[in-house]
């Protein structure tokens, strides 16, 4: 029977037990998975998707799940077709990771941090192989190859936190295909990765599906990462599924109104081909929105000029400086009143230690800023207390930005009675508009975080940043967090405000088809340095840097049509940023390409 499908799962129903009774995780979902074939499920945060994978694998019970009903049925190699929801603990610890294997999410926890990369490769092999340590390291030193990690030997003797995010993805991919296993679930593998780093372990993982013939089960928020890998479609939404097709039908005719929402919500790169400014996205559901581009002033606001930041690295036994990260190397660029500049590059670029050096967050060591007529280098501490009105920035992480325990109401007024800027109800007053500017019920002010989904936590960050009037925001990898919808309607949110309240966004993204949406301007970041920087069509559609032109055509496109194959890839290795002691780099140069647009002449390493 080479046709029988390797997994089915037939109306699974999952339910956790919590203090207000059972709350259900999954109510009903069926589907199944051929050999060969890559099946993406497909939803929200919450819509049950990693449940699904986690009741396969039977760890949802450690997770204080209990499948409830249904049937898991999985065709073993040897022994036919077995129901892993009544099958015991003991047989399915033979399964796991032998003939099902499961990339997490978050590789460092997935990962052993006292154990050598040899050794935990190496585990599996010998546990569920049987094979001698010579053997499994022969194998665990082929699979670092397959999965293409440079200096494998190396490797193998390294703990994982000598690795970088991508180096320890592979390692997680090279574990959990070490058994060549017959099902493979990855959760979520690339979504804390760069662009670049995730194109190529998504065509890695398109490759070794090809040679092994194993089934993949991927799990993912992100259309265009669908787009690239699935051959069927499985959209869940609230516990159930409410389409499953191939992957053309779902991006070319979806049936369902969730899945039309879904795919109205996501940023193609290319879109804003032809329009001089950037304009909010059209949503699905939404009534009374503003559709009209926002052309942003002419004259300057933040003047950056030679900013550069170096963090010292010690060494040896009296903890003197040995060398020094340039983590930001004579940076200078102008951005205007009511516009957006947005600085991409990949994890360690730099961009965000920029965002931080403007703001004094982080001290620089040389260079000059200017907001607004304020040189922010000179002032002492209670200047640059008073300067910071008119700066505010919105983290990455809402939940780790926002105080538990404190409500919400308390932490947007917070701004406000710190700066003694208004006093009783007229606090009350302003905190409640701006719960209506962002968007919130005002009966939400009584609330904490923890009652918040993400979406809603970035919310208030943002209205706790708008408290002070301020007239730069600076707006730190703000949406990468947050699924697809709520990823546009925060956007959307940032353009009305800035349209309304001429605020200037300097914008921190690694993700192009977010940067493509929102900017006026594009600074491209390699190695502390802009590589390239002109207004956004310039730079997206005419790219002069070959590590723009990299970076770009990395970017996914939500377009089955469109894929991209392991060849269209050209990266080279990023060399280290830390230099010894004595180094001095040489100064940024730049020659003009157009108007308004700039490429970087000294050598950038790339």
């Amino acid at each position: 029977m080479l046709d029988q499908p390797i997994a089915r799962i037939e109306q699974l129903r999952v339910e956790f037990q919590t203090k207000d009774g059972p709350v259900v995780g999954v109510e009903d979902v069926s589907f199944e998975i051929n050999p060969g074939e890559t099946v993406c499920i497909v939803g929200e945060s919450g819509s049950g998707k990693s449940v699904s994978s986690l009741s396969l694998m039977r760890l949802v019970e450690f997770g204080g799940g209990r499948i409830a009903g249904g049937r898991l049925l999985f065709d073993r190699r040897k022994g036919g077709e077995i129901d892993l929801a009544q099958t015991d603990q003991d047989l399915m610890r033979t399964i796991r990771g032998n003939e099902i294997g499961m990339i997490f999410q978050e590789p460092m926890t997935a990962l052993n941090p006292v154990f050598t990369v040899g050794r935990q490769l190496t585990e599996g092999l010998r546990l569920h192989r049987g094979m001698s340590r010579r053997q499994a390291e022969a194998r665990a030193l082929e699979l670092l190859k397959q999965v293409r990690i440079p200096e494998a030997e190396r490797r193998l003797k390294q703990y994982p936190h000598e690795l970088s995010g991508g180096m320890r993805q592979r390692v997680v991919i090279a574990m959990a295909l070490a058994c060549e296993p017959r099902l493979l679930i990855a959760d979520e593998p690339t979504t804390a990765l760069d662009v670049t780093i995730q194109a190529e372990i998504l065509a890695l993982m398109d490759r070794l599906k090809r040679e092994t013939g194993t089934a993949v089960m991927f799990i993912t928020h992100d259309m265009a990462v669908v787009a690239q890998m699935a051959d069927r479609v499985v959209v869940m939404y609230r516990g159930n599924k409410v389409e499953e097709s191939t992957v053309e039908q779902i991006f070319e005719a979806p049936q369902h109104e969730y899945t039309k929402a879904l795919l109205a919500a996501v940023p193609k790169l290319g879109e804003m081909r032809g329009k001089a400014a950037p304009e909010p996205m059209k949503l699905m559901g939404v009534e009374g929105q503003k559709i009209a581009p926002i052309p942003g002033g002419e004259d300057a606001l933040l003047t950056v000029k030679n900013l550069t930041t170096r963090f010292a690295v010690k060494g040896g036994f009296f903890r003197r400086t040995v060398a020094h990260v340039h983590a930001v190397e004579d940076l200078s660029f102008t951005l205007n009143r009511g516009r957006t500049l947005s600085l991409v590059g990949e994890s360690g670029c730099g961009k965000s230690t920029a965002g931080r050096s403007i703001l004094r967050l982080v001290e620089p060591l040389s260079g000059s800023v200017d907001i607004g007529g304020t040189d922010i280098m000179a002032l002492n501490q209670g200047q640059l207390r008073e300067a910071r009105r008119d700066m505010q920035m919105i983290f990455q992480d809402p939940f780790a930005s926002l105080n538990p325990q404190m409500q919400l109401m308390d932490q947007v007024s917070e701004p406000m009675r710190n700066f003694g800027i208004a006093s009783g109800s007229e606090i009350a007053d302003r905190v409640a508009m701006l719960f209506d500017r962002v968007h919130l019920p005002r009966s939400f002010m009584r609330r904490f975080p923890h009652e918040m989904s993400g979406g809603q936590r970035q919310r208030i960050a943002i209205a706790r940043a708008l408290a002070l009037n301020p007239k730069l925001i600076i707006a730190d990898e703000a949406v990468s967090a947050l699924d697809v919808s709520v990823q546009a309607q925060v956007l959307n949110l940032m353009m009305e405000l800035q349209a309304d309240l001429g605020l200037s966004y300097l914008f921190i993204s690694h993700d192009m088809a977010v940067v493509e949406r929102v900017s006026h301007d594009v600074g491209v970041m390699y190695l502390g340095r802009i590589v390239e920087m002109g207004p956004r069509a310039a730079v997206f559609e005419d790219p002069q840097h070959p590590y723009t032109r990299a970076l770009i055509k990395a970017v996914p496109i939500a377009d089955p049509r469109q894929r991209k194959s392991e060849k269209d890839l050209d990266f080279k290795p990023i060399p280290s940023p830390i230099h010894p002691v004595g180094h001095v780099p040489e100064p940024s140069l730049y020659r003009a390409v157009g108007p308004g647009h700039y490429v970087l002449t000294t050598d950038s390493g790339y």
